[in-house]
Protein backbone atom coordinates (compact mmCIF):
# COMPACT_ATOMS: atom_id res chain seq x y z
CA UNK A 1 0.00 0.00 0.00
CA UNK A 2 1.21 3.56 -1.13
CA UNK A 3 1.97 6.39 1.60
CA UNK A 4 -1.59 7.75 -0.44
CA UNK A 5 -3.75 4.89 -0.05
CA UNK A 6 -2.81 4.77 3.28
CA UNK A 7 -3.77 8.54 4.49
CA UNK A 8 -6.98 7.46 2.40
CA UNK A 9 -8.04 3.93 4.00
CA UNK A 10 -6.38 4.97 7.83
CA UNK A 11 -8.90 4.76 10.77
CA UNK A 12 -9.84 7.61 11.74
CA UNK A 13 -13.72 9.09 13.63
CA UNK A 14 -15.97 12.22 11.94
CA UNK A 15 -14.67 13.83 15.40
CA UNK A 16 -10.88 12.88 14.55
CA UNK A 17 -8.23 11.95 17.12
CA UNK A 18 -4.62 12.67 16.55
CA UNK A 19 -2.64 9.34 17.47
CA UNK A 20 0.03 9.97 19.69
CA UNK A 21 3.03 11.60 17.39
CA UNK A 22 5.62 9.08 19.26
CA UNK A 23 3.94 6.35 17.91
CA UNK A 24 3.94 7.52 14.05
CA UNK A 25 7.49 8.50 13.79
CA UNK A 26 9.22 9.34 17.31
CA UNK A 27 8.94 11.73 20.01
CA UNK A 28 6.97 14.97 18.26
CA UNK A 29 6.97 13.64 15.30
CA UNK A 30 4.02 11.99 12.26
CA UNK A 31 6.02 9.59 10.16
CA UNK A 32 6.44 10.54 6.86
CA UNK A 33 3.61 7.89 5.84
CA UNK A 34 1.23 9.56 7.58
CA UNK A 35 1.32 12.81 6.27
CA UNK A 36 -0.67 14.87 3.94
CA UNK A 37 1.14 15.94 0.82
CA UNK A 38 -0.41 19.09 -0.10
CA UNK A 39 0.40 22.02 -2.61
CA UNK A 40 -0.31 25.43 -1.83
CA UNK A 41 -1.75 26.83 -5.05
CA UNK A 42 -1.54 31.10 -5.37
CA UNK A 43 1.00 32.92 -3.20
CA UNK A 44 0.82 35.98 -3.21
CA UNK A 45 -0.20 38.24 -0.12
CA UNK A 46 -3.04 36.17 1.44
CA UNK A 47 -1.59 33.17 0.90
CA UNK A 48 1.52 34.14 2.25
CA UNK A 49 -0.46 35.09 5.11
CA UNK A 50 -2.25 32.06 5.56
CA UNK A 51 0.61 30.37 4.87
CA UNK A 52 2.36 29.73 8.61
CA UNK A 53 -0.32 28.41 10.51
CA UNK A 54 -0.54 25.48 8.00
CA UNK A 55 2.82 24.77 7.70
CA UNK A 56 2.91 24.12 11.65
CA UNK A 57 0.50 21.83 11.21
CA UNK A 58 3.23 18.61 11.47
CA UNK A 59 -0.03 15.97 9.80
CA UNK A 60 0.30 18.41 6.33
CA UNK A 61 3.62 18.70 4.76
CA UNK A 62 4.07 21.50 2.10
CA UNK A 63 5.23 19.49 -1.08
CA UNK A 64 4.72 22.36 -3.95
CA UNK A 65 3.81 25.58 -4.43
CA UNK A 66 2.37 27.37 -7.78
CA UNK A 67 1.68 31.12 -8.80
CA UNK A 68 1.83 32.62 -12.34
CA UNK A 69 3.95 35.11 -10.66
CA UNK A 70 7.95 33.83 -9.71
CA UNK A 71 9.17 37.03 -8.25
CA UNK A 72 7.65 39.95 -5.72
CA UNK A 73 6.86 42.39 -7.76
CA UNK A 74 3.74 44.43 -7.87
CA UNK A 75 2.33 43.10 -5.06
CA UNK A 76 -0.18 45.53 -2.24
CA UNK A 77 -0.61 44.78 1.28
CA UNK A 78 -2.32 46.57 4.46
CA UNK A 79 1.06 47.88 5.44
CA UNK A 80 4.75 47.71 3.70
CA UNK A 81 6.74 45.60 6.34
CA UNK A 82 4.34 43.62 8.35
CA UNK A 83 3.58 40.75 6.28
CA UNK A 84 7.37 40.04 5.90
CA UNK A 85 7.62 40.62 9.25
CA UNK A 86 5.42 38.33 10.13
CA UNK A 87 7.24 35.58 7.87
CA UNK A 88 10.26 36.17 9.44
CA UNK A 89 8.69 35.54 12.86
CA UNK A 90 7.06 31.67 11.70
CA UNK A 91 10.35 31.31 10.47
CA UNK A 92 12.15 32.50 13.45
CA UNK A 93 14.53 34.23 11.36
CA UNK A 94 14.79 37.58 11.64
CA UNK A 95 17.35 38.47 9.11
CA UNK A 96 15.51 36.07 6.25
CA UNK A 97 15.05 37.64 3.17
CA UNK A 98 17.61 40.65 4.61
CA UNK A 99 17.72 43.55 2.02
CA UNK A 100 13.96 43.18 0.91
CA UNK A 101 12.18 45.25 3.30
CA UNK A 102 10.12 48.31 1.80
CA UNK A 103 9.14 45.53 -0.94
CA UNK A 104 6.15 43.75 -0.11
CA UNK A 105 6.72 39.74 -0.83
CA UNK A 106 4.52 37.88 -3.01
CA UNK A 107 5.27 35.22 -5.96
CA UNK A 108 6.57 31.44 -6.08
CA UNK A 109 9.81 32.24 -5.26
CA UNK A 110 9.16 33.41 -1.67
CA UNK A 111 6.61 31.43 -0.93
CA UNK A 112 9.20 28.28 -1.98
CA UNK A 113 12.09 29.96 0.06
CA UNK A 114 9.88 30.12 2.89
CA UNK A 115 8.85 26.50 3.19
CA UNK A 116 12.41 25.09 2.21
CA UNK A 117 13.52 27.15 5.33
CA UNK A 118 10.88 26.63 7.78
CA UNK A 119 11.62 22.99 7.01
CA UNK A 120 15.03 23.20 7.75
CA UNK A 121 14.89 25.43 10.77
CA UNK A 122 11.78 24.35 12.66
CA UNK A 123 11.11 20.53 11.61
CA UNK A 124 15.33 19.74 11.05
CA UNK A 125 15.11 15.99 12.23
CA UNK A 126 12.53 15.21 9.41
CA UNK A 127 13.27 14.14 5.85
CA UNK A 128 12.12 16.73 3.09
CA UNK A 129 12.91 16.61 -0.67
CA UNK A 130 12.55 20.16 -1.37
CA UNK A 131 9.71 22.05 -2.07
CA UNK A 132 8.42 21.85 -6.07
CA UNK A 133 7.41 25.55 -7.61
CA UNK A 134 5.22 25.62 -10.89
CA UNK A 135 3.66 28.38 -12.91
CA UNK A 136 0.84 26.33 -13.72
CA UNK A 137 -1.60 24.56 -11.46
CA UNK A 138 -2.47 22.12 -14.45
CA UNK A 139 1.53 20.64 -14.61
CA UNK A 140 1.36 20.61 -11.27
CA UNK A 141 -1.31 18.02 -10.84
CA UNK A 142 0.24 16.19 -13.80
CA UNK A 143 3.63 15.87 -12.67
CA UNK A 144 2.86 15.56 -8.39
CA UNK A 145 1.71 12.15 -8.44
CA UNK A 146 1.65 11.52 -4.62
CA UNK A 147 0.08 14.35 -4.18
CA UNK A 148 -2.70 14.15 -1.59
CA UNK A 149 -4.45 17.68 -1.49
CA UNK A 150 -4.26 21.13 -2.55
CA UNK A 151 -4.76 24.89 -1.36
CA UNK A 152 -6.59 27.20 -2.97
CA UNK A 153 -5.64 31.21 -2.44
CA UNK A 154 -6.02 32.83 -6.18
CA UNK A 155 -8.18 35.28 -7.13
CA UNK A 156 -11.28 34.47 -7.16
CA UNK A 157 -12.18 33.93 -10.99
CA UNK A 158 -9.60 30.79 -10.91
CA UNK A 159 -11.36 29.09 -7.64
CA UNK A 160 -13.42 26.90 -9.68
CA UNK A 161 -11.25 25.45 -12.01
CA UNK A 162 -8.64 25.07 -10.03
CA UNK A 163 -10.40 22.90 -7.47
CA UNK A 164 -12.95 21.05 -10.23
CA UNK A 165 -9.45 19.87 -11.67
CA UNK A 166 -8.19 18.83 -8.60
CA UNK A 167 -10.94 17.09 -7.17
CA UNK A 168 -11.57 15.36 -10.69
CA UNK A 169 -8.25 13.75 -10.31
CA UNK A 170 -9.02 12.74 -6.43
CA UNK A 171 -7.28 15.37 -4.88
CA UNK A 172 -8.71 16.69 -1.26
CA UNK A 173 -9.48 20.58 -1.24
CA UNK A 174 -8.65 23.54 0.57
CA UNK A 175 -10.11 26.92 -0.47
CA UNK A 176 -10.62 30.49 0.27
CA UNK A 177 -13.90 32.35 -0.34
CA UNK A 178 -15.68 32.30 -2.65
CA UNK A 179 -16.28 29.01 -3.80
CA UNK A 180 -16.49 30.67 -7.58
CA UNK A 181 -17.67 33.87 -8.49
CA UNK A 182 -20.11 32.29 -10.98
CA UNK A 183 -23.08 30.85 -9.59
CA UNK A 184 -23.22 27.90 -12.21
CA UNK A 185 -19.82 27.51 -11.80
CA UNK A 186 -20.17 27.58 -7.99
CA UNK A 187 -22.66 24.81 -8.76
CA UNK A 188 -20.40 22.47 -10.76
CA UNK A 189 -17.69 22.74 -7.78
CA UNK A 190 -20.14 21.50 -5.46
CA UNK A 191 -21.66 19.03 -7.40
CA UNK A 192 -18.06 17.57 -8.42
CA UNK A 193 -17.30 17.50 -4.24
CA UNK A 194 -20.40 15.28 -3.96
CA UNK A 195 -19.40 13.26 -7.24
CA UNK A 196 -15.68 12.92 -6.16
CA UNK A 197 -16.70 12.33 -2.62
CA UNK A 198 -13.21 13.86 -1.55
CA UNK A 199 -12.72 15.83 1.80
CA UNK A 200 -13.36 19.71 1.04
CA UNK A 201 -13.16 22.34 3.65
CA UNK A 202 -14.49 26.00 2.53
CA UNK A 203 -12.21 28.44 5.04
CA UNK A 204 -14.93 31.25 5.93
CA UNK A 205 -16.45 28.49 8.14
CA UNK A 206 -13.69 28.59 10.93
CA UNK A 207 -14.27 32.97 11.40
CA UNK A 208 -18.24 31.90 11.31
CA UNK A 209 -19.91 33.29 14.61
CA UNK A 210 -22.32 31.36 16.82
CA UNK A 211 -26.34 31.78 16.03
CA UNK A 212 -26.95 29.90 19.49
CA UNK A 213 -28.09 33.10 22.12
CA UNK A 214 -29.88 34.99 18.85
CA UNK A 215 -32.09 32.02 18.21
CA UNK A 216 -32.98 31.34 21.75
CA UNK A 217 -34.18 34.77 21.45
CA UNK A 218 -36.37 34.47 17.84
CA UNK A 219 -37.61 30.72 19.08
CA UNK A 220 -38.58 32.19 22.60
CA UNK A 221 -40.69 35.04 21.07
CA UNK A 222 -38.23 37.68 22.45
CA UNK A 223 -38.85 39.71 19.24
CA UNK A 224 -41.78 38.33 17.57
CA UNK A 225 -42.03 37.14 13.94
CA UNK A 226 -37.91 37.67 12.82
CA UNK A 227 -38.84 39.98 9.46
CA UNK A 228 -35.35 41.17 8.60
CA UNK A 229 -31.46 40.54 8.69
CA UNK A 230 -29.06 43.67 8.29
CA UNK A 231 -25.27 42.71 7.34
CA UNK A 232 -23.14 45.98 6.55
CA UNK A 233 -19.54 45.73 6.28
CA UNK A 234 -16.96 48.85 5.50
CA UNK A 235 -15.99 46.73 2.17
CA UNK A 236 -14.31 47.73 0.22
CA UNK A 237 -11.18 48.76 1.33
CA UNK A 238 -9.31 48.98 -2.46
CA UNK A 239 -9.69 51.08 -5.42
CA UNK A 240 -13.28 50.47 -7.51
CA UNK A 241 -12.23 51.70 -10.59
CA UNK A 242 -14.35 53.39 -12.78
CA UNK A 243 -13.42 52.57 -16.38
CA UNK A 244 -11.26 50.36 -17.79
CA UNK A 245 -7.32 50.22 -18.33
CA UNK A 246 -6.21 51.73 -21.85
CA UNK A 247 -3.03 52.39 -20.63
CA UNK A 248 0.00 50.29 -21.95
CA UNK A 249 1.72 48.43 -19.44
CA UNK A 250 4.45 46.20 -19.57
CA UNK A 251 3.84 42.49 -18.23
CA UNK A 252 6.42 42.13 -15.09
CA UNK A 253 9.08 40.06 -15.06
CA UNK A 254 8.36 36.31 -15.22
CA UNK A 255 4.63 36.80 -14.61
CA UNK A 256 2.60 34.42 -16.70
CA UNK A 257 -0.98 37.11 -17.87
CA UNK A 258 -1.89 34.27 -19.57
CA UNK A 259 -1.88 31.64 -16.98
CA UNK A 260 -3.59 34.56 -14.29
CA UNK A 261 -6.27 35.32 -16.71
CA UNK A 262 -6.85 31.94 -17.12
CA UNK A 263 -10.90 31.40 -18.02
CA UNK A 264 -11.44 34.62 -18.63
CA UNK A 265 -11.41 36.80 -21.83
CA UNK A 266 -8.13 38.11 -23.00
CA UNK A 267 -7.13 41.50 -22.66
CA UNK A 268 -4.04 43.32 -21.98
CA UNK A 269 -2.15 43.89 -18.85
CA UNK A 270 -3.06 45.98 -16.67
CA UNK A 271 -1.59 46.60 -12.86
CA UNK A 272 -5.07 47.28 -11.83
CA UNK A 273 -6.65 44.06 -12.46
CA UNK A 274 -4.36 42.08 -10.42
CA UNK A 275 -3.21 41.10 -6.79
CA UNK A 276 -5.00 43.66 -3.79
CA UNK A 277 -7.25 44.90 -6.17
CA UNK A 278 -8.94 42.10 -8.23
CA UNK A 279 -12.04 41.74 -5.75
CA UNK A 280 -13.53 44.89 -7.66
CA UNK A 281 -13.59 43.32 -11.10
CA UNK A 282 -16.71 41.24 -12.24
CA UNK A 283 -14.36 39.06 -14.02
CA UNK A 284 -11.91 38.78 -11.57
CA UNK A 285 -13.95 39.38 -8.02
CA UNK A 286 -16.92 38.56 -6.08
CA UNK A 287 -16.84 42.47 -4.54
CA UNK A 288 -17.43 42.86 -0.94
CA UNK A 289 -20.47 40.09 0.01
CA UNK A 290 -17.82 37.49 -1.40
CA UNK A 291 -14.73 39.15 0.22
CA UNK A 292 -16.39 39.25 3.54
CA UNK A 293 -20.33 37.74 3.49
CA UNK A 294 -19.28 34.07 4.04
CA UNK A 295 -17.80 34.85 7.40
CA UNK A 296 -20.84 36.83 8.85
CA UNK A 297 -23.92 35.17 6.85
CA UNK A 298 -22.92 31.49 6.67
CA UNK A 299 -23.68 30.54 9.87
CA UNK A 300 -27.24 32.94 9.70
CA UNK A 301 -28.19 31.06 6.77
CA UNK A 302 -27.49 27.61 8.33
CA UNK A 303 -29.25 28.47 11.65
CA UNK A 304 -32.36 30.24 9.86
CA UNK A 305 -32.33 27.61 6.95
CA UNK A 306 -32.35 29.85 4.25
CA UNK A 307 -32.99 28.12 0.71
CA UNK A 308 -32.90 30.54 -2.69
CA UNK A 309 -33.96 34.04 -2.75
CA UNK A 310 -36.66 34.86 -4.66
CA UNK A 311 -35.60 38.59 -5.70
CA UNK A 312 -32.95 40.07 -5.15
CA UNK A 313 -33.16 44.27 -5.64
CA UNK A 314 -29.96 46.04 -5.86
CA UNK A 315 -29.52 50.20 -5.24
CA UNK A 316 -26.01 51.22 -5.92
CA UNK A 317 -24.01 54.33 -6.71
CA UNK A 318 -23.02 55.46 -10.17
CA UNK A 319 -20.26 57.11 -11.79
CA UNK A 320 -20.71 60.61 -13.96
CA UNK A 321 -17.94 61.96 -16.09
CA UNK A 322 -17.97 64.92 -18.73
CA UNK A 323 -17.26 65.07 -22.49
CA UNK A 324 -16.77 68.11 -23.82
CA UNK A 325 -18.76 69.69 -21.33
CA UNK A 326 -21.53 67.39 -21.12
CA UNK A 327 -22.26 65.31 -18.24
CA UNK A 328 -23.11 61.60 -18.51
CA UNK A 329 -23.19 59.11 -16.55
CA UNK A 330 -20.61 56.11 -17.24
CA UNK A 331 -22.37 52.57 -18.37
CA UNK A 332 -20.48 50.58 -15.51
CA UNK A 333 -21.11 46.41 -15.99
CA UNK A 334 -17.48 45.72 -15.66
CA UNK A 335 -16.87 46.35 -11.63
CA UNK A 336 -18.58 46.52 -8.46
CA UNK A 337 -20.04 50.15 -7.26
CA UNK A 338 -18.24 52.18 -4.86
CA UNK A 339 -21.08 51.52 -2.27
CA UNK A 340 -23.99 49.58 -2.48
CA UNK A 341 -27.45 48.29 -0.28
CA UNK A 342 -28.68 44.86 -1.45
CA UNK A 343 -32.17 43.18 -0.41
CA UNK A 344 -33.00 39.08 -1.19
CA UNK A 345 -36.16 38.21 -0.24
CA UNK A 346 -36.35 34.48 1.38
CA UNK A 347 -39.82 32.42 1.45
CA UNK A 348 -41.63 31.07 4.65
CA UNK A 349 -39.93 27.64 5.43
CA UNK A 350 -41.33 25.73 8.61
CA UNK A 351 -41.99 28.00 11.39
CA UNK A 352 -40.12 30.74 10.17
CA UNK A 353 -41.77 33.53 8.48
CA UNK A 354 -40.57 35.04 5.21
CA UNK A 355 -37.78 37.37 5.58
CA UNK A 356 -35.72 39.39 3.89
CA UNK A 357 -31.69 40.11 4.14
CA UNK A 358 -29.86 42.80 3.31
CA UNK A 359 -26.28 43.43 2.95
CA UNK A 360 -24.76 46.77 3.04
CA UNK A 361 -21.39 47.88 2.02
CA UNK A 362 -19.08 50.85 1.13
CA UNK A 363 -19.69 52.64 4.30
CA UNK A 364 -23.74 51.89 4.03
CA UNK A 365 -25.76 51.03 6.71
CA UNK A 366 -29.26 50.60 7.74
CA UNK A 367 -31.39 53.80 9.57
CA UNK A 368 -30.37 54.06 13.25
CA UNK A 369 -33.07 52.19 14.95
CA UNK A 370 -35.39 54.17 17.13
CA UNK A 371 -33.82 51.24 20.17
CA UNK A 372 -30.52 52.69 19.86
CA UNK A 373 -31.48 56.50 19.91
CA UNK A 374 -33.23 55.77 23.26
CA UNK A 375 -29.51 54.87 24.69
CA UNK A 376 -28.33 57.44 22.57
CA UNK A 377 -26.07 55.02 20.64
CA UNK A 378 -25.20 54.81 17.03
CA UNK A 379 -25.06 51.96 14.88
CA UNK A 380 -21.16 50.22 14.55
CA UNK A 381 -18.83 50.79 11.40
CA UNK A 382 -20.06 46.97 10.79
CA UNK A 383 -22.66 44.71 12.12
CA UNK A 384 -25.78 43.08 12.00
CA UNK A 385 -29.30 43.24 13.40
CA UNK A 386 -32.32 40.65 13.19
CA UNK A 387 -35.57 42.81 13.23
CA UNK A 388 -38.40 41.43 14.56
CA UNK A 389 -42.20 42.52 15.03
CA UNK A 390 -41.91 43.26 18.62
CA UNK A 391 -38.10 44.10 18.94
CA UNK A 392 -34.67 43.64 17.77
CA UNK A 393 -31.11 42.31 18.19
CA UNK A 394 -28.06 44.52 17.69
CA UNK A 395 -24.81 42.37 16.93
CA UNK A 396 -21.01 42.84 15.78
CA UNK A 397 -20.91 41.54 12.21
CA UNK A 398 -19.72 38.06 12.99
CA UNK A 399 -22.95 37.87 15.43
CA UNK A 400 -20.38 39.32 18.12
CA UNK A 401 -21.81 40.23 21.52
CA UNK A 402 -25.68 39.94 20.03
CA UNK A 403 -28.06 41.87 22.93
CA UNK A 404 -31.75 43.26 22.66
CA UNK A 405 -32.30 46.75 22.07
CA UNK A 406 -32.65 49.13 23.79
CA UNK A 407 -29.73 47.70 25.94
CA UNK A 408 -31.12 46.61 29.18
CA UNK A 409 -27.51 45.31 30.35
CA UNK A 410 -26.11 46.61 33.76
CA UNK A 411 -23.44 50.13 32.58
CA UNK A 412 -20.47 48.04 34.72
CA UNK A 413 -21.35 44.92 32.23
CA UNK A 414 -18.61 44.66 29.70
CA UNK A 415 -19.50 42.54 26.63
CA UNK A 416 -17.63 39.50 26.04
CA UNK A 417 -15.10 39.88 23.48
CA UNK A 418 -15.36 37.91 20.57
CA UNK A 419 -12.67 34.65 20.90
CA UNK A 420 -11.21 33.66 17.64
CA UNK A 421 -10.28 29.93 17.22
CA UNK A 422 -6.36 30.42 18.94
CA UNK A 423 -5.59 26.64 18.38
CA UNK A 424 -2.61 25.75 16.87
CA UNK A 425 -5.19 23.64 14.31
CA UNK A 426 -8.33 25.24 13.68
CA UNK A 427 -11.18 23.24 13.99
CA UNK A 428 -11.98 22.89 10.38
CA UNK A 429 -8.59 22.02 9.45
CA UNK A 430 -8.66 19.24 11.90
CA UNK A 431 -12.24 17.98 10.89
CA UNK A 432 -10.83 18.54 7.33
CA UNK A 433 -7.76 16.18 8.06
CA UNK A 434 -10.26 13.38 9.68
CA UNK A 435 -12.28 13.76 6.67
CA UNK A 436 -9.19 13.27 4.83
CA UNK A 437 -8.39 9.92 6.66
CA UNK A 438 -11.57 8.05 6.73
CA UNK A 439 -13.98 10.24 8.40
CA UNK A 440 -17.26 12.06 7.55
CA UNK A 441 -17.34 15.32 5.77
CA UNK A 442 -16.69 18.06 7.84
CA UNK A 443 -19.17 21.18 8.29
CA UNK A 444 -16.98 23.12 6.68
CA UNK A 445 -17.78 21.31 3.46
CA UNK A 446 -18.14 22.62 -0.02
CA UNK A 447 -21.46 20.22 0.00
CA UNK A 448 -22.75 22.73 2.53
CA UNK A 449 -21.97 25.76 1.10
CA UNK A 450 -24.93 26.34 -2.06
CA UNK A 451 -26.94 28.89 -0.65
CA UNK A 452 -24.73 31.35 1.00
CA UNK A 453 -23.09 31.03 -2.53
CA UNK A 454 -25.95 31.56 -4.53
CA UNK A 455 -26.78 34.74 -2.50
CA UNK A 456 -23.07 36.29 -3.18
CA UNK A 457 -23.02 35.94 -6.77
CA UNK A 458 -26.74 36.96 -7.28
CA UNK A 459 -25.68 39.81 -5.33
CA UNK A 460 -22.99 40.64 -8.23
CA UNK A 461 -25.57 39.72 -10.76
CA UNK A 462 -27.99 42.50 -9.37
CA UNK A 463 -25.03 45.11 -9.00
CA UNK A 464 -24.16 44.53 -12.91
CA UNK A 465 -27.30 44.78 -14.52
CA UNK A 466 -28.68 47.10 -11.70
CA UNK A 467 -32.32 45.77 -11.65
CA UNK A 468 -33.82 43.90 -9.45
CA UNK A 469 -34.28 40.22 -10.40
CA UNK A 470 -36.58 37.68 -10.01
CA UNK A 471 -35.03 34.43 -9.23
CA UNK A 472 -35.99 30.78 -9.34
CA UNK A 473 -34.22 28.59 -7.08
CA UNK A 474 -35.50 25.23 -8.85
CA UNK A 475 -34.32 25.87 -12.27
CA UNK A 476 -31.65 28.78 -11.68
CA UNK A 477 -32.59 31.14 -13.89
CA UNK A 478 -33.70 34.67 -13.44
CA UNK A 479 -37.24 34.76 -14.63
CA UNK A 480 -38.20 38.58 -15.02
CA UNK A 481 -34.51 40.00 -16.83
CA UNK A 482 -33.13 37.19 -19.48
CA UNK A 483 -30.36 39.25 -20.56
CA UNK A 484 -28.88 38.84 -16.81
CA UNK A 485 -28.73 34.57 -16.79
CA UNK A 486 -25.63 35.77 -19.31
CA UNK A 487 -23.50 36.66 -15.43
CA UNK A 488 -24.74 33.77 -13.86
CA UNK A 489 -22.56 31.32 -16.61
CA UNK A 490 -19.16 32.09 -17.45
CA UNK A 491 -17.73 32.65 -21.05
CA UNK A 492 -15.03 30.15 -20.98
CA UNK A 493 -11.76 30.97 -22.73
CA UNK A 494 -10.61 27.94 -25.18
CA UNK A 495 -8.89 25.55 -23.09
CA UNK A 496 -10.56 26.74 -19.89
CA UNK A 497 -14.15 24.83 -19.75
CA UNK A 498 -13.52 23.32 -15.97
CA UNK A 499 -14.99 19.90 -17.81
CA UNK A 500 -11.87 19.52 -19.55
CA UNK A 501 -9.42 21.29 -17.15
Amino acid sequence: MNRRKFIETASASACFTIIPRHVLGGSGVVAPSDKIALAYIGTGTEGLREMPRLIAIPEIQIVAVCDPSKHAIGYRDWGRDGLLNDLRKALGKPDWMAGSEGIVPGGRDVAKDFVETYYATQRSGETFRGCASYADFRELLDKEKDLDAVKIMTPDHLHGVISIAAMKRGKHVIMHKPIANRLQEAKLVIDTARETRVATHFMPWDANGSMDQVMAWINGGAIGDLGEIHNWTNRPVWPQYTSIPTAATPVPEDFDWDLWLGPEAERPYSPVYTHMVFRGWYDFGGGSMADMGHYSLWTVFNALELGSPTSVEPMLTHTCGLNDGIAFTVNNDFSFPTACTVRFKYPASGKRPAVDLVWYDGGMRPPIPEELEIDNKDLPIEGMMFVGSKGKILAGFNVDDPHLIPDRRPKDQIPPARVRDQEAVPAGIRQWIGAVRGGGQSPSSFLNTGPISDAVNLYAVALRTGKKLVYDGQSRTITNLADANKYIVRDYRKGWDPQAV
